[in-house]
């Protein structure tokens, strides 16, 4: 009545992680610049509400 699907075998899955980790490679660049960019933008918005509170309570 209801069939199982059929499993994968160990080649189909070491020929998916061979190419994830490609696909990773190709990409690495791209993935740093994206987190060393957020870290930018997060350390100027931290600086900017230190800045700003400080000027606030000095007043």
């Amino acid at each position: 009545m209801h069939d199982s699907p059929p499993r994968r075998t160990a080649r189909t899955i070491r020929r998916f992680t061979a190419r994830l980790a490609c696909w990773v490679r190709r990409r690495r660049r791209a993935a740093l610049s994206h987190l060393l960019r957020g870290a930018c933008y997060g350390i100027g918005t931290g600086l900017i509400s230190l800045i700003t509170f400080w000027i606030q309570h000095r007043a």
